[in-house]
C-alpha cells in the first residue's frame, strides 16, 4: 500500500507578497497568453518556475533559470521553508453553474512513489512521452516539486480526518484565483493527525487522477537517483516520494468535465464529417453550436462535431455510467471510440482543450478544421478502470478546479 508523509514546505510570505498574485494552474493547462498574464500578476508568479523560458541574454535554458529564481526568491526571503514537517489541507470551493457551493477537500504530502504493477498507485489514463522529457528536466534542475499529482483514496472517510478542525490546525491561509475559486491551505503538524491521515492513505490503493506525466517523472527521477534518496518510507522526502494532493475517491468531492478535440492539418478537400460517418451515425445539428453542452451529449447518448461546414450529433457510441465489469468500462468511454475514429483518418494534428468555447472559435476562425466534444467520464468509471489496471486514453478526464501551483512546494 501506499506510503504517505509529511515534508517542510517551501511557501511564500504573505508579508511581502500576495498570495492572489503569485498562484498559478498547473502548467498544462496554461497557453503562451495566459502565461504571460499570469507573469504579470507579479515577478514571483509560481508560472516563472512551472513553466519557464529561456534566457536568451545569458545563455541560460529554461531549466536553469527556473532553479536560479527558486534561489533568488528564497534568498530574498519571499519563499521561507516551513520550520517542521507537516502534511497541508486543503480546500478548493467555488460556485457551480447552478449557484451552489461545492468543495473539494483533501492533503498535501509526500506520496510514496511506487511501480504501478505493485498495486498501491494505480493510473488511469496513458501518457505522452514530450511532456514527461519536460517535467524530467525541470526536476534535475529544481530538485524541488513545484505542482502536486492529484490522487484518489480508496479509503472511507479520509474526507473528515483532514478538516481544520480534525487536525487542531492552528494557521490558515487562503487565496483565490482567476477564475473565483477560493483555495485554502492549513499545515498539519499534530503527531497524532499525520498518523491518522497517513495511516489511511497506506490503508488501500490510490487512484491518479491527474498528473500522470508528474508520476511518472518522479518514477524516472527516483530511478535515476538510485536507493540512497529513494526511501521516501525512511525520510518523508527525497526522489522516493512525489508532492501529492490525496482527495477521497467520492462523488460529492469530484468535480470531472470533458477536454475535447480540435483537429488541425487535415486535407483541404476531406469532409470530416463523411470520414466518420464510418464509425458514428451521423444526426444534422440545426441549431447553434455554441449551445452544445455535456448534459446535452448525456441526454442524447452522443458526441458533437463541428466543422466549417456544419454540425452533426454522433450515436452509436456506448452511453457513459453503468455497472459493467471494469474490463468493459473502456467501452463505454468516448475518448476510446474517437481515437479509434480519428486513427483512420490521414495525418493530422491534435490540440487537447476543455473549453468548448475555445474549441468552437477556432473553427470558425479557420484556424482548425473540426472540433469534437465528448462526454465526461464519471468516478465510477475512473475508479473501475484503475481497478481493472486499464488506462484511458490520454486526455480523457480534466478534474475541475485545479488545485494551484504556489500554496506549498515540496523540495527534495
Amino acid at each position: 500500500m501506499p506510503s504517505f508523509r509529511p515534508f517542510q514546505g517551501l511557501r511564500y510570505d504573505p508579508s511581502l507578497v500576495s498570495l492572489n498574485e503569485v498562484i498559478a494552474p498547473p502548467y498544462d493547462v496554461v497557453d503562451e497568453q495566459g502565461r504571460a498574464a499570469l507573469a504579470s500578476r507579479s515577478d514571483y508568479n509560481a508560472i516563472l518556475v512551472e513553466l519557464p523560458s529561456d534566457d536568451p541574454e545569458s545563455g541560460r535554458d529554461r531549466y536553469r533559470v527556473a532553479a536560479d529564481l527558486l534561489g533568488q526568491w528564497q534568498a530574498k526571503g519571499v519563499l521561507r521553508r516551513d520550520e517542521e514537517p507537516a502534511l497541508y489541507g486543503y480546500r478548493m470551493e467555488y460556485a457551480d453553474p447552478a449557484g451552489r457551493t461545492v468543495s473539494t477537500t483533501g492533503v498535501f504530502g509526500a506520496l510514496g512513489v511506487e511501480d504501478p504493477d505493485r498495486g498501491g498507485i494505480l493510473p488511469h489514463e496513458e501518457t505522452m512521452s514530450k511532456p514527461k522529457g519536460d517535467r524530467l528536466y525541470l526536476l534535475r534542475a529544481t530538485r524541488t516539486n513545484l505542482s502536486p499529482i492529484w490522487g484518489l483514496s480508496l479509503a472511507r472517510g479520509l474526507t473528515a480526518w483532514c478538516t481544520p478542525e480534525a487536525t487542531g490546525a492552528t494557521e490558515m491561509v487562503t487565496a483565490t484565483d482567476t477564475e473565483g475559486v477560493v483555495h485554502s491551505l492549513w499545515p498539519i503538524v499534530d503527531a497524532d493527525a499525520c498518523t491518522r491521515i497517513a495511516d489511511a492513505v497506506a490503508s488501500n490503493s490510490v487512484v491518479i487522477a491527474d498528473g500522470h506525466h508528474r508520476f511518472e517523472t518522479a518514477l524516472n527521477y527516483r530511478n535515476e537517483q538510485g536507493p540512497s534518496e529513494g526511501d521516501v518510507r525512511a525520510s518523508g522526502g527525497a526522489a522516493g516520494g512525489v508532492f501529492a494532493l490525496v482527495v477521497e475517491l467520492a462523488e460529492e468531492q469530484l468535480h470531472v468535465r470533458s477536454i475535447h478535440r480540435v483537429l488541425s492539418d487535415l486535407p483541404a478537400d476531406l469532409d470530416v464529417a463523411e470520414a466518420f460517418a464510418g464509425r458514428f451515425a451521423l444526426q444534422e445539428y440545426t441549431s447553434d453550436p455554441a449551445g452544445i453542452n455535456p448534459d446535452l451529449l448525456v441526454a442524447e447518448e452522443a458526441i458533437a462535431l463541428v466543422t466549417g461546414s456544419g454540425a452533426w450529433l454522433l450515436r452509436d457510441v456506448a452511453t457513459a455510467g453503468g455497472e459493467g465489469s471494469g474490463e468493459d468500462v473502456l467501452a463505454e468511454l468516448d475518448s476510446v471510440h474517437l481515437r479509434a475514429a480519428l486513427d483512420t483518418l490521414p495525418a493530422h494534428e491534435i490540440d487537447y482543450e476543455p473549453r468548448w468555447p475555445v474549441a468552437l472559435a477556432a473553427v470558425r476562425n479557420g484556424s482548425s478544421q473540426a472540433a469534437v466534444m465528448i462526454r465526461p467520464v464519471t468516478v465510477d468509471q475512473i475508479g473501475r478502470c484503475a481497478r481493472a489496471g486499464l488506462r484511458m486514453p490520454p486526455k480523457t478526464t480534466f478534474f475541475h478546479p485545479k488545485p494551484r501551483t504556489g500554496m506549498v512546494f515540496r523540495p527534495l
